[in-house]
């Protein structure tokens, strides 16, 4: 069974009955909600739509509610402005009318503070980094920069500001009205756009909190500052998204590999899921079959042991999202039957992890193909998700929102909701039968179990137990 979880990102070729149902049936685990485009009752039916397909075909799936945030773009350009090297480019706070006169164009931004925190020698990008102006001159109504490498500028272009210390929220007004409204949909993950430091994660989740909601933070690691402040991120996020086109924008194209090689080592030592995003299998958006460099990106991104592997304009405008959907399914499969498990020793652990990797280096040890977690939160699943087992992680809680939320970890298939109200060892033989009667499991296999006692208490995993062929067969009558 497939261990590296694929999320598709729901827009017009895909928002149909009938097209999330295959596409669940080819093998999404979450669908990603993008809020930069639609209003919430777009969003409403789609999520709608995917618990009505989810149930049909019996399948667990979570849903990420993807924020917006703070995108800078230009105003309205009448006419396009051509930019040669050496010119001028004046960036006014207010909405003035865009042109070019003499060498010297004018436009204005959306977010004008944002040139209050620049400084003279910054640099802006503009078009995801085409057109590179720097900052020469500011003055109360605008900044004025030169231009390094020159363009055509037309309406609503995005812009950036590699490196520059900007003061703006990562979440914006927008952001807010359409995160409460997520919480009340009962999304299960929030990812959070243009993060720079801790502070706008644990903002995000200070109002998450204060609704009374208990979404997954997923920081969207697409700034240089964010690249910089890493691993004060990863201290208070629950997952990353590693975001790889506005990062491709803000640093150096060349660095994005390394970097998002270094940034999964580190969610993964930390036990946080990883996403990878943007341009997986953009080839396929027109095309029935990718080229051989996504293909290769794909199988490295599952190498290095991203929990998640997220398709954008692929499932949400493409021509072939279903088809895109089976295509990754069947890359990611071949990357994993060389996946290195081996490299994932950890010789020190801490007592809160303990137990789970102690059961994996058991299931290794005595050959059991999957290991079974009884958990209250999740965090037991996580945490076994941590050391990637070449064993499957079967995952049994007592709620339905966080059996959806083990969607996104690497090799846990979440299963079943069991009661709490009961003994553990009637807890057992509950989840063997379901198991057996599912064909989940086989009468001749052996299975290793980790669970708490108490039973139905956060943190209390403490006990690991051997469920052995013929123990198996008792429960089960034969």
């Amino acid at each position: 069974m497939r261990k590296t979880k694929i999320i598709a990102t729901i827009g017009p070729s895909s928002r149909k009955p009938e097209i999330i149902k295959n596409l669940i049936e080819a093998g999404v685990n979450i669908f990603r909600l993008n809020f930069s485009h639609g209003d919430h009752e777009y969003h409403k039916k789609n999520i709608e739509i995917i618990r009505i397909a989810a149930k049909e075909s019996g399948k667990i799936v979570g849903i990420l509610q993807d924020l917006s945030g703070p995108k800078v773009r230009i105003g309205e350009v009448k006419n396009p402005i051509f930019l040669h090297e050496g010119e001028i480019l004046e960036i006014y706070k207010e909405p003035i009318m865009c042109e070019k006169k003499n060498s010297v164009a004018k436009i204005y931004i959306d977010y004008p503070q944002i040139l209050e925190d620049l400084k003279i020698g910054d640099l802006i990008y503009i078009a995801d980094g085409a057109i590179r102006v720097r900052v020469i001159e500011k003055h109360p109504s605008k900044v004025i920069t030169q231009v390094i490498i020159g363009g055509i500028i037309s309406s609503r272009k995005g812009v950036n500001f590699p490196g520059a210390e900007i003061s703006i929220s990562a979440l914006t007004s927008k952001d807010k009205i359409d995160l409460e409204f997520g919480i009340k949909q009962g999304v299960d993950f929030v990812a959070l756009s243009f993060v720079k430091d801790e502070k706008d994660i644990e903002e995000c989740k200070e109002i998450i909190k204060k609704l009374k909601g208990n979404q997954w933070v997923f920081a969207k690691i697409e700034t240089q500052k964010a690249v910089e402040n890493i691993d004060k991120i990863l201290n208070v996020s629950d997952g990353i998204m590693i975001a790889r086109g506005d990062l491709g924008v803000e640093v150096p194209i060349e660095k994005v590999p390394i970097i998002q090689k270094e940034i999964v080592k580190k969610a993964k030592d930390k036990g946080l899921p990883v996403i990878i995003a943007t341009q997986m299998l953009t080839s396929m958006i027109n095309s029935i079959m990718p080229t051989r460099a996504d293909v290769s990106d794909i199988a490295n991104a599952v190498l290095d042991g991203a929990d998640a592997l997220m398709l954008s304009d692929e499932t949400a405008v493409g021509k072939y999202p279903v088809q895109s959907v089976k295509m990754m399914v069947k890359i990611i499969k071949e990357a994993e039957k060389i996946y290195n498990y081996e490299m994932e020793t950890h010789p020190h652990v801490s007592s809160d992890y303990a137990i789970a990797y102690s059961s994996v280096i058991l299931a290794k040890d005595i050959r059991a193909n999957k290991i079974i977690v009884f958990t209250k939160s999740g965090s037991s699943a996580k945490r076994v998700s941590r050391f990637r087992p070449a064993s499957l992680i079967l995952a049994n809680v007592h709620d339905e929102d966080i059996l959806r939320k083990l969607t996104i970890l690497w090799g846990v298939y979440p299963y079943t909701v069991l009661s709490e109200n009961q003994e553990p060892e009637n807890m057992v033989k509950e989840f063997v039968k379901r198991a057996y009667r599912d064909k989940i499991i086989k009468e001749n296999e052996t299975l290793v179990l980790t669970m708490g006692y108490p039973v139905g208490k956060v943190g209390s995993t403490n006990l690991i137990r051997i469920l052995k062929q013929e123990q198996i067969k008792e429960i089960i009558g034969l």
